[in-house]
């Protein structure tokens, strides 16, 4: 979508948006009045109403967009709104007019931009019988406001945007499409971007003792795969920030089968390991001055005759071993690997990681927060932060002793799933005890936010790019000068 910023509307367009604020309806005039009351229109974030009126021989389209507040996350929604209105309308170009919407100041204007591309994505590829009038047809947005050309703020936003789209993209692909190797794949353009890419194929992951995550893979012919994206933006020898993702990229349980409703749905169980290539292509498309990795831990969790079995023991990088009591349990497997293989190559002082993890998450959280656990207050604080900022919501979960004993082994170091009480925290002590002495850690248990069943503030149904702008915000206001 081609988003433009002038000074003023133009007089010959044919579509024109007017954004409103709560309560401010009656000062309209009097035909934007008479439709907004016509429509029971408020102004409220995202409501939408329109009208038509006829100048001179043209006839135009007007339509009013609720404000709400003139929060930041009030405009956002308001661009969605609009872009959900007309994407599939045959209207081609809006023009919007922030004039009209009193307070306007460069931020509000970038917001509605902001939230107009992100709701703007799509995935059709598949689709080969859609009908013409469901077809995309909304293809340039132009926005009229006294702060006039924004095109050089706009960058990051837009960069930020990317991110988010690839992480969509990344979580909406089939798993025939998308599975390791594909993934690798899907990411090696973030090379143009100055993004150094490190792949760790099955060889060299056996080398190095992978036998957690090598154990999740051995029932797939899908071989694993380990992604490492390094953005090299900050002071040379800084020790770098570390995102580390879970991607599964089809989960069926293994042999501890999931039913058979709902399994399509598996192929998002990689929505970790998509946020954390979305936020490195945010972070290296708008330049961060920060260094930053992020890691991924890529499998395949099938129940073939290779399969591992419940009851069997394995080794991690770590040394530690864990008895598999449940190979449904599969994500901390992978990511266990990943956080002692992060923390020997890179010595990071910060480490998140973000998975897809527990279906007790949603049970606790619903689909409004995704759940923190941290061992570092300033962590969890600084994140928790951001996510407001960004509506990547977080929520903070607790973490200790008592619930680190429910995953003790008779036979080995650990079990790999706990009771089924606390089993989000079960699965999080579980992570933690991978994680060395000294390194600030947190884990983001996203199981609630990867994927929506309805439409949201600036995503339709479908993969929301949850993460992206929240890991974006964190290294924006804690790690950059």
């Amino acid at each position: 979508m081609d988003i433009q910023f002038v000074a003023q509307i133009d007089a010959s367009a044919d579509v024109v948006a007017f954004p409103v604020r709560k309560g401010e309806a009656s000062k309209l005039g009097a035909l934007l009045g008479a439709a907004a009351a016509q429509a029971r229109f408020d102004g409220a974030a995202g409501a939408v109403a329109e009208t038509a009126a006829i100048d001179g021989e043209q006839a135009k389209r007007l339509l009013l967009v609720g404000i709400g507040d003139g929060t930041t996350q009030d405009i956002e929604r308001s661009g969605a709104a609009l872009v959900a209105r007309l994407q599939t309308s045959g209207v081609t170009a809006v023009h919007v007019d922030f004039a009209s919407a009193g307070q306007a100041d460069e931020d509000d204007v970038l917001a509605f931009a902001m939230g107009a591309r992100l709701r703007n994505w799509r995935i059709d590829t598949y689709r080969t019988r859609l009908a013409d009038n469901a077809k995309p047809s909304l293809g340039k947005i132009v926005i009229a406001s006294p702060a006039g050309d924004l095109s050089a703020r706009w960058g990051s936003y837009s960069a930020v945007a990317d991110g988010v789209a690839l992480t969509q993209t990344l979580v909406a692909e089939p798993p025939n499409i998308l599975y390791p190797e594909t993934f690798v794949e899907r990411c090696q353009h973030l090379t143009d971007l100055g993004v150094e890419l490190e792949v760790l194929d099955e060889r060299q992951m056996k080398a190095l003792g992978m036998g957690a995550l090598l154990g999740v893979a051995q029932g797939s012919t899908r071989p694993p795969r380990l992604l490492a994206m390094r953005w090299n933006g900050g002071n040379p020898g800084d020790a770098p920030v570390v995102f580390i993702g879970k991607g599964v990229t089809f989960d069926t349980g293994g042999i501890s089968l999931k039913p058979g409703a709902g399994m399509d749905m598996m192929k998002w169980d990689m929505g970790g390991a998509g946020a954390v290539a979305g936020a490195i292509k945010a972070i290296a498309g708008r330049k961060a001055k920060a260094n930053v990795v992020g890691v991924v831990g890529l499998v395949e969790n099938m129940p073939d005759g290779n399969a591992m079995r419940p009851g069997d023991i394995v080794t991690s990088m770590s040394g530690q071993t864990v008895e598999v009591l449940n190979t449904d349990a599969e994500g901390r497997l992978v990511l266990c690997d990943a956080i002692t293989w992060a923390q020997k190559a890179y010595d990071p002082k910060v480490i998140v990681d973000l998975a897809t993890l527990t279906g007790a998450m949603v049970i606790s959280l619903g689909h409004e927060y995704a759940g923190i656990f941290a061992n570092d207050d300033t962590l969890a604080a600084d994140l928790i932060a951001a996510g407001e900022g960004s509506n990547n919501k977080l929520w903070r979960f607790p973490l200790s002793a008592a619930y680190d004993k429910l995953i003790d082994s008779p036979i080995a170091d650990m079990k790999n799933v706990g009771p089924r009480e606390g089993g989000s925290i079960t699965a999080a002590q579980f992570l933690k005890r991978y994680v060395d002495e000294g390194v600030a850690w947190a884990h983001l248990d996203i199981a609630g936010m990867a994927w929506a069943d309805k439409d949201g503030p600036v995503w339709a149904k479908g993969a929301t790019g949850y993460g992206v702008r929240l890991l974006d915000r964190y290294i924006a206001e804690n790690h950059e000068g």
